[in-house]
């Protein structure tokens, strides 16, 4: 059986996460709309409160995609292939998603939990549903494999989330 150190697998399995049952992606996807609510919360409009919710959302997108690369491989020859608990790529995944939020969208707090909450669900509909070419990039062996559907998945929420964001 192979070994994945209680770092690596801390991090795929964002901390824990993909453990969870049901719907262990749905709980991955998780973390950075909290995050992202809470910056929020704390007054997005500010230019400075954007741009610490950028940064954090791309310090989260980084380090959760860096270890589905460096990892993904031997997560896969632990658990299989894509396993179910490594949530890494939805951790990640749903930063593209968050980054793309016009900041607009997120001026009030209702507008900001609508917003957070439509991204959270577009994501996970893109993601389960895998339209080309999200659904192609899993024929990519290792990590990237693990990841980069999930990133495509992160933009085509995005994408819907500022088509909403121009015919509102």
């Amino acid at each position: 059986m192979n070994t994945i150190s209680p770092t690596a697998e801390g991090l795929l399995t964002t901390f824990g996460l993909g453990h969870w049952k049901p719907a262990s992606g749905t709980w991955g996807s998780m973390p950075p709309v909290i995050v992202a609510g809470v910056v929020t919360a704390a007054g997005i409009t500010n230019p400075a409160v954007r741009g610490i919710y950028d940064v954090l959302m791309v310090l989260i997108f980084v380090i959760f995609s860096a270890a589905c690369v460096l990892w993904g491989t031997d997560a896969e020859a632990r658990w299989k292939k894509d396993p179910g608990q490594v949530v890494a790529d939805e951790t990640a995944g749903q930063c593209v998603t968050l980054l793309m939020i016009p900041t607009a969208m997120l001026g009030t707090p209702l507008s900001a939990f609508l917003t957070l909450l439509g991204a959270f669900l577009l994501f996970r509909a893109f993601d389960i549903l895998k339209p080309w070419p999200a659904g192609a990039m899993q024929n990519i062996r290792g990590g990237w494999g693990i990841l980069l559907d999930d990133w495509v998945a992160g933009f085509m929420a995005g994408v819907v989330i500022w088509i909403v964001h121009i015919w509102l």
